[in-house]
């Protein structure tokens, strides 16, 4: 007999899980003053993550009143009960699944509640570490800045088989957190290519600030 689990029980696990394992870590943070700047935070900032970084940067912001794009696959309703018990917002929809209707909820949730926005840039399905261009449109049309943010682990298990090679920092292993420099980038409208552009340039900026 095949027994279910709610995703409400088991997000309830895994973010008691992801605490503890939390604890385990020795993580160093670069540039973190700019990133918890109050100015910073007035402008709603469109901060944005490598899909496989995200385990060490959920506990660290948590209960920062942001909120987070999350895929509406089913392995995106999991993450999100896990979000919300770290006190994030969460709006559905990807890139790929209910793009431009989660963009809009994104732009109303910064708007009615004053908080910035989280974006895994390359996900839900990639491919990996590429960047899309939905955190770029929001920001432009929000005027709000990009903020980049990697996660450098020491030690990881790495998810081959995963799309996104999804990293698991092994207990008691190093990690660095690097937050970029805010980006103001805007779009004229008038250029088919521009938008690509910008897309690689936020690329190089992610690709740079891992090799910090």
């Amino acid at each position: 007999m095949r027994l279910s689990v709610s995703p409400k029980l088991l997000g309830s696990v895994l973010a008691w899980a992801v605490r503890l394992w939390h604890l385990t870590l020795r993580v160093r943070r670069v540039n973190v003053d700019v990133f918890m700047d109050p100015g910073l935070r007035a402008q709603r900032p469109v901060v944005i993550l490598w899909h496989d970084e995200i385990f060490p940067l959920i506990p660290f912001h948590e209960g920062e009143s942001m909120a987070c794009v999350v895929s509406q696959s089913r392995d995106g309703e999991l993450l999100a009960e896990v979000l919300r018990r770290f006190g994030f917002l969460t709006v559905r929809g990807s890139s790929s699944r209910g793009g431009m209707r989660a963009l809009v909820a994104a732009k109303r949730v910064m708007d009615e509640k004053g908080v910035g926005i989280i974006f895994t840039v390359d996900g839900p399905r990639g491919p990996r570490h590429k960047v899309k261009p939905g955190a770029i449109f929001l920001a432009s049309h929000a005027g709000s800045p990009i903020v980049p943010v990697r996660a450098v682990m020491g030690r990881a298990k790495i998810f081959h088989r995963a799309w996104d090679k999804f990293q698991l920092p092994w207990p008691f292993s190093t990690c660095t957190i690097i937050y970029g420099t805010p980006m103001h980038l805007s779009l004229s409208g008038d250029d088919p290519g521009e938008l690509d552009r910008l897309c690689l340039h936020v690329e190089q900026v992610m690709d740079s600030l891992g090799r910090m």
